[in-house]
């Protein structure tokens, strides 16, 4: 059994005691950690990844963090390119997460232990597909606002105790948040 078959196996609680929610204090080592990976996936996916962006707080300066880089790739549509892209990925050391809404999810440090010292979530989406691509404007709404990043970081901490071995409690807690300021986000966007 690989490993990666081992942790698709696990439920959501055991996944939770496994991967408890665990905020770090901003790490200056984050964009360069991005970068080195966002070269790795370039070198793997070639002309499948069209553009590689850095998403999530770890992607905010000065902001506190899950400690697992967030990335979002651009891809091109089709069936056909879903599958050549999970193949790649999974022969690269990715473990594939789930595929939903013309989404891909992969993740890489997960392990029976715990999380590696580096982890990754890679999401792949088209452009103008699917929301996840509003996920630029939030970060970059946080990087131009950092009172709201510093409310976001103050509700992650809170949200971090409540909800330590429940990974999908504590994303739902943060999306009405996340919800409002993107939604912000894009009306600067549009202005």
């Amino acid at each position: 059994m690989k490993m990666s078959d081992d942790l698709q196996r696990l439920t959501p609680e055991e996944l939770g005691r496994l991967f408890p929610i665990e905020i770090a204090e901003p790490d200056d080592s984050w964009p360069d950690q991005f970068q080195a990976e966002k070269a790795k996936l370039e070198r793997i996916l070639g002309p499948l990844a069209k553009r590689i962006e850095h998403i999530g707080s770890t992607a905010v300066p000065g902001l506190a963090a899950k400690p697992t880089i967030d990335i979002l790739i651009e891809i091109p549509g089709g069936a056909r390119t879903a599958e050549r892209i999970k193949d790649v990925m999974q022969a690269a050391g990715y473990l594939h997460m789930r595929e939903q809404h013309e989404h891909l999810m992969f993740v890489r440090g997960y392990t029976r232990q715990g999380l590696a010292p580096r982890s990754f979530h890679v999401h792949m989406a088209r452009k103008g597909q699917h929301k996840f691509w509003e996920r630029v404007l939030f970060r970059d709404y946080l990087i131009e606002h950092p009172e709201i990043a510093a409310a976001y970081a103050a509700l992650k901490y809170k949200l971090a105790v409540k909800f330590r071995y429940d990974r999908d409690g504590y994303t739902e807690a943060k999306t009405e948040f996340i919800v409002r300021f993107t939604a912000l986000a894009v009306e600067e966007e549009q202005a």
